[in-house]
Parts: C-alpha cells; sequence; structure tokens
C-alpha cells in the first residue's frame, strides 16, 4: 500500500499542512497582539477620564481583572492587564508595531527605557528572527551598548541617532568585544583551552547567537599545511554578509605578540588554501581571556583589516559590571 503513494506527493502535503499551521500561528498571533494593544489603550483612555488617575486606575484594573477572568478565564490577571497598558504606552502608535512579533517579545521589549535601543532590538529580532528568548539574552549581554563600543564613531553617531547605518560591511562593525561565554558553564578555575573549544562546540546554537549575524559553523580543528607543518585552527566559521571566513583561535591568559603573529600567518595560510574567488579577505579573531594595552597598540592589530582580538567573560556579569568594562575597551580604543 505504501508504494502506491508518491514520495513527492506526500511531501507536497506535509508541506502545505505545515505552511497552514505556520499561517495559522501568525494570524492567532496577530490578533492577539492588536487585541492587548487594543485593550492597553481603552484602559489608558479610561484613566484618562478618572479625577484620580492612580487610585481610580488602580480600582479599575482590580475590578476588570476580577469581571474578565471570571468570563474568559487565564490571561487576564491584574498583572496582565498592566502589562497591556503599558503596551499601549510605550506603543501609542498602532503603525509602529510589527506583527510579526509576539506578545512575549513585546513584553520584554518594554523593559528597555531607552528608545533607540529598543526600536534596534525590534528591529535586529525581526531581521534574525530571534524568539523571545534569544531576545531577553541578547538584552540582558547588552548587545546594543556592545555595539556602540565600536572603534567607528561615524558609524556609532548613524546607528544610535539614526537608526539608517548598514552595520553589516565591515568586520569590525560585527565582531563584539567582550564575548560573553555563561552558557558554557565553566568552572571558577581551572579549565583549559580545549574544555572552552568543547564547551563552545557543545552549545554551538548560543554560541552563533552570542557571534552575531550571518555566521555558520563551518569545522573545528581545521587543518592547515606549510612546508611540511602542519598547522590546526580551534573554530572555523564562514560569514555570509561578510561573505568571508572567520577563523578564530582561544587563548588563556594575556594576549601575546606570538599569539598575533600566528593568526597573522593562519590567515595568509587559509586565504591561500581556502578561500574561493568570489570570498572576501579571511578575518582572524583571538579569543582571549586577557587582552594587553601594549599589544593592541604596538602590534598589526592596529591597523589591521583583517586580525582582531576580543576579550571572553566566561560568565554573565551584572549590568554595572558589563558596562565598566565596556567603558574600559573604549578607552582603550580612544588611548592606541
Amino acid at each position: 500500500m505504501n508504494n502506491l503513494v508518491p514520495t513527492n506527493l506526500l511531501n507536497d502535503i506535509r508541506q502545505l499542512i505545515a505552511q497552514s499551521r505556520q499561517s495559522v500561528r501568525y494570524a492567532v498571533n496577530s490578533a492577539m497582539v492588536q487585541t492587548y494593544w487594543n485593550i492597553g489603550r481603552l484602559i489608558v483612555e479610561d484613566e484618562q477620564n478618572g479625577q484620580e488617575r492612580a487610585e481610580y486606575g488602580a480600582q479599575q484594573l482590580l475590578f476588570l481583572s476580577s469581571k474578565l477572568t471570571a468570563e474568559f478565564g487565564k490571561g487576564f490577571d491584574e498583572r496582565n492587564l498592566r502589562n497591556m497598558r503599558q503596551f499601549f504606552i510605550v506603543f501609542p502608535i498602532w503603525n509602529a508595531l510589527r506583527t510579526e512579533l509576539s506578545w512575549t517579545h513585546y513584553r520584554t521589549l518594554m523593559r528597555i527605557e531607552n528608545q533607540s535601543a529598543r526600536e534596534w532590538y525590534m528591529k535586529e529580532t525581526i531581521a534574525n528572527h530571534w524568539s523571545a528568548r534569544a531576545l531577553d539574552r541578547q538584552i540582558s549581554k547588552l548587545y546594543y551598548e556592545r555595539l556602540l563600543a565600536s572603534p567607528d564613531k561615524t558609524i556609532v553617531e548613524q546607528e544610535a541617532e539614526n537608526h539608517t547605518s548598514e552595520l553589516d560591511e565591515n568586520p569590525k562593525d560585527i565582531l563584539r568585544d567582550p564575548y560573553i561565554l555563561d552558557f558554557l558553564n565553566l568552572p571558577n578555575q581551572s579549565f583549559l583551552e580545549k574544555d572552552i573549544e568543547q564547551g563552545i562546540i557543545n552549545n554551538i546554537t548560543e554560541f552563533l547567537l552570542e557571534l552575531g549575524k550571518g555566521f555558520a559553523f563551518v569545522e573545528r580543528q581545521q587543518h592547515l599545511n606549510l612546508d611540511d607543518q602542519d598547522f590546526y585552527i580551534d573554530l572555523v566559521f564562514y560569514n555570509f554578509k561578510l561573505k568571508c571566513f572567520l577563523l578564530i583561535d582561544i587563548k588563556l591568559g594575556k594576549l601575546t605578540h606570538q599569539d598575533v603573529g600566528q593568526m597573522d600567518s593562519y590567515v595568509r595560510m587559509y586565504d591561500e588554501q581556502y578561500k574561493g574567488k568570489d570570498d572576501n579577505p579571511t578575518i582572524g579573531l583571538l579569543l582571549c581571556s586577557e587582552k594587553s594595552k601594549a599589544i593592541v597598540k604596538y602590534s598589526v592589530l592596529a591597523d589591521s583589516n583583517q586580525l582582531f582580538a576580543s576579550k571572553y567573560l566566561p560568565y554573565l556579569p551584572s549590568e554595572e559590571e558589563l558596562r565598566r568594562e565596556l567603558e574600559r575597551e573604549r578607552n582603550l580604543i580612544e588611548n592606541k
């Protein structure tokens, strides 16, 4: 019986069902977002007509919560109604919303006070198809703030003021510093470079999210050969926006001239042995636990468009700690 059913027919039906279910989910999500926005609008407009707004608003939310929960069930408790109210306050213009985002996305975005950052995260979420969980992680790791720590002040100013700059044309605008590798769950003290490498492989999805947009994993310990000498690159990725390979070498301890020289050789050899005609020049990233101001200033890192060094943090610091780290890196760049 099974042999009578063409495989292509079965696949076509499967695809149709999957597309239909996706359309239903999209329609339901869009209707939910619009409904919650309108509920928030009605609550705010009603409060504006009250004599004592704060007290009146609190009483109204309690009243609405009890009545709506009894009639429609879960989802309309006081906390959710406050979220809907805040939803309208933060996004007062319906046309500014994007129906590609879920209610969970918007609840996450509402926590961001900086409007420029909020709009940027919204744009990036849609462009990169971030789940609500991925969006929350990027916000907690100050992705936007780390982007603004870029040494290219022109692009930073455009991004901060106009939201129109394309930050996908230059490796400096995609690579981050620092990288936060808290998902590796490394021990507090003794761990080796191979532990970091293995942890990245075991958590490749999380690492790609931390690495930035457009990256795909290529190979681990990729082999290079020169004059009968064998070399192995820790991690190799490809970026489809930059159209180039990214080589990553993991280093414990302080960055050295030898580390930079080795990566320089890797990049040159890789360009010769693996880069295709349509690929842009390979870039190399030294992922180190401690950077050296002198090395950054007085090595080829200072002027190279292919070699970069970034610090990694094996834990998720507090927001204040991360801001201090970003400020330190910014000063390091400005004082080159």
